[in-house]
């Protein structure tokens, strides 16, 4: 696996995650936008090629 795979599937699983918390009531809408602002982020970061 490399680590544009291993980012890719961390990212997923985080923003299923918040989906999921937004969804059950667990999370309001400005909360669920920073985590998903902070996932791109760490995406881009583990993506980017030196």
């Amino acid at each position: 696996m490399t680590d544009t795979d291993e980012a890719l599937r961390t990212f997923f699983r985080r923003t299923d995650e918040v989906f999921h918390e937004y969804d059950r009531g667990y999370m309001d809408a400005d909360a669920a936008m920073s985590a998903l602002e902070t996932y791109v982020a760490d995406l881009r970061d583990g993506t980017e090629v030196a």
